[in-house]
């Protein structure tokens, strides 16, 4: 079918340009609004009314007689109508919609993907402080990341999956500082527990049983191993440095674990201590400066932002001589570009919006060639548990929030990544743990999984060889869930390329859902292994080819396409 539509796009742009030289770009399908209308619709004659002062039921009328004398419209069509203001439905030939059955097991587990473009997209997405277990948030963050890398990945884009490691700074001191005390057998609520300046009401920086953890295995002595490191404890309670490392290496651990357990994986860790001992931080203000881009007040650098749209300037170089924290995200980005990075997207917490302004107009000040608009962001919202109906708050893992894993081990790895991204990234989400545990139709992701193996339980039956179908006689497709089952088919490969483009992946929970449902309405009106011969191989084609489309979508959010259920 995407040859067929191809075809009519083809013949429809030749039409256009013949009534309108220039205008062949507006030759596009749409999925009318109501079903019933037809198959595709073309609003091109009211889009070129006015600029013609010409009718546009009038234009549609010449267009659509035009079509009708084309080849591809004779061939692949039943019918042109003129509806409204001037839109011009098509219905399609059964045979037309046919194709995508045979396009689907041809291509397999390709079937949507694009051919590799020669371009390469770095994605940064979860970028946790070292300080903690990963919670619900960095979850969602991690299934955006991913999903967005993935759908990428299907329009040929080469990928390149970035974490940012935030090990510098007062986190980190904080850490150490935590770690220490409970090494030297103190616990939150002591007189001597750290107080957060900006909660005084709280009483401790990181709570959590896992500070205790960490202070057990640093009087061991004990040896941990990241993804990018390895550290061992020298025990001394009175050994800063030590506690420091051992207790990030031992959180990235954690997080190595936290990240494991989502099947994320990622191709760089990019720490932003190194951006100060390779010194790319200070050759960043130096450039700024040199450019005249900064002045000093108050005893404070500042650069000038207001020159690139934000509401004030910013403090660069504090009293004290150290940097606020966008200054290294400024010589991160210009390290990004300079790796051959022309296409950025970076996944963050909605808390990151200040910093959007603050990071491109130090990339615009420094002058280093990089676009306005660099890089691309997509914010998210945090995510509230639900459980019983009572919202959960606290995990004694992590001792504040719910932890990723803490989710993970509840629900499920699948159930969790769809759940998360089932929602705009900026909606609120709630999840509800009850409706991720229930076997029924209003679980989403068990709705999806169902139609799949429900499919695969009906091949199963058959016995046959899939491979065969490609050459079965589609031509007893002709019942209406039949030809809306692969009208959803077709759809997916135009869903891919606009999630992609959107950073959309709960685009994709989307049609899913439709697809599993356009599956569940066809196998109830018809039954597929039937003893007639040709029926039973047309209808094993289309199921078969809707199972393909299922794994395939599932596995750009990352969730298995299971054999049974």
């Amino acid at each position: 079918m995407l040859s067929v539509k191809q075809e009519l796009l083809s013949a429809l742009a030749q039409a256009l340009e013949h009534l309108s030289p220039g205008s062949g770009d507006k030759a596009v399908f749409e999925s009318p609004k109501v079903a019933a209308h037809g198959d595709w619709a073309c609003t091109a004659a009211m889009q070129l009314a006015k600029p013609l002062k010409q009718n546009p039921r009038q234009l549609a009328q010449a267009l659509v007689e035009r079509l009708q004398q084309d080849a591809a419209f004779v061939r692949w069509t039943d019918g042109l109508d003129i509806a409204g203001p001037g839109f011009i439905n098509i219905r399609l030939k059964p045979d037309a919609k046919q194709q995508v059955v045979r396009e689907v097991l041809a291509a397999g587990h390709a079937f949507g993907s694009q051919a590799a473009n020669g371009q390469q997209v770095l994605v940064e997405f979860v970028s946790a402080n070292p300080t903690g277990p990963l919670h619900v948030g960095h979850g969602r963050q991690a299934a955006l990341g991913d999903a967005i890398c993935n759908l990428y990945g299907t329009q040929g884009w080469k990928v390149h999956r970035e974490f940012y490691y935030n090990d510098a700074g007062v986190q980190i001191q904080t850490l150490t500082h935590s770690t220490r005390l409970r090494a030297q057998g103190h616990k939150p609520g002591d007189d001597c527990w750290p107080i957060d300046p900006e909660n005084p009401a709280s009483k401790g920086f990181y709570n959590g049983d896992y500070i205790q953890d960490i202070a057990r295995e640093f009087l061991a002595g004990a040896t941990v191993q990241a993804d990018d490191r390895s550290d061992t404890a020298s025990g001394d309670v009175d050994d800063t440095e030590s506690i420091r490392q051992f207790a990030v290496a031992y959180l990235r651990r954690e997080q190595d674990l936290d990240l494991q357990a989502f099947a994320v994986k990622f191709d760089e860790y990019y720490l932003e201590s190194s951006l100060y001992t390779s010194g790319r931080v200070q050759r960043t203000v130096d450039r700024l400066i040199a450019n005249g881009h900064t002045y000093e007040k108050d005893g404070a650098l500042w650069l000038k932002t207001t020159d690139y749209g934000d509401d004030k300037d910013r403090v660069m170089r504090k009293q004290d001589g150290t940097y606020t924290y966008f200054v290294p995200d400024v010589a991160y980005h210009i390290a990004k570009w300079e790796r051959g990075y022309s296409k950025v997207v970076n996944i963050q917490g909605t808390d990151h919006h200040g910093t959007i302004a603050r990071v491109r107009a130090g990339l615009q000040a420094a002058d280093v060639g990089i676009p306005q608009g660099y890089p691309d962001y997509v914010l998210h919202t945090m995510v509230r548990v639900m459980r019983g109906g009572e919202e959960v708050k606290i995990s004694k893992r992590a001792g504040s929030y719910v932890t990723l894993r803490d989710l993970i081990e509840w629900t499920s790895k699948d159930a969790v990544r769809f759940f998360l991204l089932s929602r705009k990234p900026d909606t609120e989400y709630i999840f509800d743990i009850d409706l991720a545990l229930a076997q029924n139709n209003d679980n989403p992701v068990y709705y999806v999984q169902y139609a799949h193996a429900r499919i695969r339980s009906v091949l199963a039956a058959w016995g046959g060889d899939v491979a065969t179908l490609e050459q079965a006689d589609l031509s007893a497709l002709q019942s209406p869930q039949a030809q809306a089952l692969m009208l959803q088919l077709a759809k997916y490969p135009d869903m891919l390329s606009s999630a992609a483009q959107d950073f959309a992946p709960h685009d994709v929970t989307f049609y899913l859902r439709e697809l599993a449902a356009a599956y569940h309405s066809y196998y109830d009106a018809e039954r597929i292994l039937v003893d007639d011969e040709a029926v039973k191989q047309a209808r094993l084609a289309l199921v078969a080819a809707t199972a393909q489309v299922l794994h395939n979508g599932l596995a750009v959010l990352g969730v298995s396409a299971p054999q049974k259920m």
